[in-house]
């Protein structure tokens, strides 16, 4: 019998705890501008930093990567907004990315990822499209690489309680577990829980939004307690 998931985020508070500000490894407030990302987006759009937030204004699909590998487990939480002035759809976002053919460094020469979402199809990460779909569906997918894109049946959620509202700040936490637990979280409900039998331990983080304004702020990753 699947717990609910009230059950589940009562399990996951000593996570939660465990992320307290003596174990935050890294924290962007945005006064440094875009020194800590590195964007990726088709012809059209812009990705700057206004008032203390990284705004993506976006035409035509980009990707926006927080430059420093992570390491499960870990902890990323932000605050994020997808503002009435575009189109309110895909809040997005990967984790624990990676390149099979360059797996030490997401960044390097000859990768052909250019904003365009098809062409990150052969990463290894772990991926929830919020509210995509001119904002109709939730996904959480496991892309392993090869191309393929797996959806589970529960993993593909279409109720208005998860969907987006426009100019309302959510706060949104990722965690990935050395022993594969994933969860995705949206306000401190639980949303997407997922236990990998191949974990995914090391690898970037992205922000990714098409054709929409995503507001972020208050971004900072931690090391979660084994």
């Amino acid at each position: 019998m699947k717990a609910p998931r009230w059950l589940l985020a009562l399990l996951l508070a000593p996570w939660l705890h465990a992320a307290s500000p003596d174990r935050i490894i890294h924290r962007d407030d945005f006064s440094g501008g875009l020194e800590n990302w590195i964007v990726e987006q088709q012809p059209g759009g812009t990705v700057a930093v206004e008032d203390g937030k990284l705004v993506i204004a976006d035409a035509a699909g980009c990707t926006v990567w927080f430059r420093h590998r992570l390491e499960a487990p870990v902890v990323i939480t932000y605050t994020v907004t997808m503002s009435s002035a575009g189109r309110v759809s895909d809040l997005n976002c990967f984790w624990m990315a990676s390149d099979p053919a360059r797996p030490d460094d997401l960044f390097a020469a000859g990768h052909t990822r250019n904003g365009r979402f098809a062409t990150y199809d052969t990463l290894r990460t772990y991926y929830v499209g919020y509210g995509g779909n001119t904002n109709t569906t939730t996904r959480f997918r496991r892309y392993d690489g090869t191309g393929a894109r797996p959806l589970a049946p529960e993993h593909d959620l279409g109720a208005p309680e998860f969907l987006l509202e426009p100019d309302r700040p959510y706060r949104i936490t990722l965690i990935a577990t050395a022993e594969g637990r994933v969860q995705y979280l949206r306000d401190g409900q639980l949303v997407f829980d997922f236990a990998d039998p191949d974990p995914l331990t090391r690898g970037w983080f992205g922000l990714r939004t098409v054709h929409s304004r995503m507001e972020v702020q208050d971004f900072q990753v931690a090391r979660l307690a084994e």
